[in-house]
């Protein structure tokens, strides 16, 4: 059974759906008015791999998750770039896509965006409005915070602490407030500003309000999972709940996850800080598949501290397990009497796929689910040295290695490009100048296939090779 870390009870529970075999998750999108960093792309990735787990344990995951493309940030962005706000958040989604995609990130079943769900906006704050819950301040719509009991309750913040800076922490013009602790479900339009007509007059959602309506939308009163980064956590979930649950008097979100940050020289990545890295920028300078593996095999509640090291070491990484996996490949190819079965190995390679289920289990613990991986790799490693071979053997852990890299996001093919059509030719010819003898052309291939970086090693088994460091 499936574990996670509730962020609202502070501790490990078991897994149980709404509904058998299903899952209704919602993870925070991005606010659209630039191009993502590598810290915004952690809670994207990290929240498709649970996903992929669920998805690999048999479950039918429904998995929404928006876009803000109407906010203060692009409101400001649409000014300096002399555009509109429609065609600022329509830029940065398809950029956002480019991004995600390249990083193997599949797209969610649903991803509203804002814009489009302005009539179900207004109806959810009339709601609040008609149950006392919020109230409306000459064109703002306020929520009550106090009148929700169990406000603090995720965030573990009480509303006596709040009260000591309320009007920095939470926004808003307090003078319109009944109290300071209130927060915004509908601005009013400022001049030049987007804006829609609503019964308090023309304005704009609040950013809260917007993953509540959608959330409940797409997925019901009470859904399985909610997650986001573990910024989110207060005020945006905090008022999420408030919010959803004094309009449906249900529970919200039976389970919350947050992930923790990226960091760069132990100092959280923000691009108000200005220590950013822009994943279009990575994606120029390493590959997307290192940059997917270095997100996804850190649990996702622990911050990764993001350098170049760490890049090229999940390149290195990468490299050995598709190197093994293609090597493996080549046997099967190669193998003429391949024995027929090896109970003795396939018992621990059924232990290896038990070992990473109970990692994976255990709230998604994807640093020891690698290192599983990383065990079958040396197995099939040493297997690939033995005279003979059983083909079940190796295709069963070849297929772990596809079932498991699946999860982090990683696609292992024995059609790869590890070898282009050019080195693999090289490779056929080396092989068949060796057994016509003409050993000066043998060597010469091998100098050249040097120097493009790929090292032969002859074995009684056939040629393997490698990449050199």
């Amino acid at each position: 059974m499936i574990h996670i870390y509730n962020t609202l009870t502070r501790k490990k529970e078991t897994f149980v759906p709404l509904e058998e075999g299903k899952v209704k998750m919602y993870v925070c999108g991005p606010t659209v008015y630039n191009y993502i960093h590598i810290g915004n792309a952690r809670s994207t990735v990290a929240f498709d791999t649970v996903r992929r787990y669920f998805t690999y344990r048999g479950y039918e995951v429904d998995y929404v998750s928006n876009f803000t493309d109407v906010d203060d940030k692009i409101i400001r962005a649409a000014k300096e770039l002399g555009q509109t706000a429609p065609e600022v958040a329509d830029t940065f989604i398809e950029a956002f896509y480019a991004d995600t995609l390249a990083l193997e990130v599949k797209k969610p079943t649903h991803a509203p965006r804002v814009m489009e769900n302005i009539p179900d906006i207004i109806t959810f704050v009339e709601a609040l409005i008609d149950s006392g819950y919020a109230y409306e301040a000459e064109g703002d719509v306020y929520y009550r915070t106090r009148r929700f009991e169990k406000y603090g309750n995720l965030s573990r913040i009480s509303l006596d602490d709040l009260e000591l800076g309320a009007s920095n922490r939470i926004g808003g013009e307090t003078d319109k407030k009944e109290d300071p602790l209130d927060f915004a479900l509908w601005k009013a339009a400022k001049e030049g500003e987007i804006s829609w007509d609503s019964p308090w007059g023309k304005g704009r959602p609040g950013w809260h309000i917007e993953c509540s309506v959608m959330a409940t939308k797409y997925l019901g009163d009470t859904i399985d999972i909610h997650a986001g980064g573990q910024d989110l956590a207060f005020p945006h979930h905090e008022n999420e709940i408030a919010q959803t649950e004094a309009k449906t008097h249900k529970t919200f979100a039976n389970y919350w996850m947050h992930n923790g940050f990226v960091t760069m020289n132990e100092e959280k990545m923000s691009k108000s800080i200005g220590n950013v890295v822009l994943v279009k920028d990575l994606r120029e300078k390493h590959d997307p598949k290192a940059l997917r593996f270095f997100m996804s095999t850190a649990h996702y509640r622990r911050p990764i501290n993001y350098s170049l090291d760490a890049i090229e070491e999940a390149k290195t990484n990468l490299n050995r397990i598709e190197t093994s996996y293609f090597n493996a490949s080549r046997r099967l190819e190669q193998s003429e009497a391949a024995l027929d079965s090896d109970s003795e190995k396939l018992d621990q390679l059924e232990a290896f796929k038990a070992a990473f289920i109970r990692h994976m289990d255990d709230d998604f613990q994807t640093q020891n689910g690698i290192t599983v991986v990383y065990d079958v790799v040396r197995f099939l490693n040493r297997y690939l040295e033995e005279a003979e071979v059983s083909r079940v053997v190796l295709e069963f852990a070849m297929q772990l290695i596809e079932e498991f890299m699946y999860v982090f996001g990683i696609t292992i093919e024995a059609t790869n490009d590890l070898l282009d059509d050019a080195i693999e030719r090289l490779i056929e010819e080396r092989e068949a100048a060796r057994k016509e003898r003409r050993f000066q052309r043998a060597d010469e291939i091998r100098d050249l296939l040097k120097e493009k970086n790929i090292i032969l090693e002859d074995t009684p088994q056939g040629v393997r090779w490698k990449r050199g460091e």
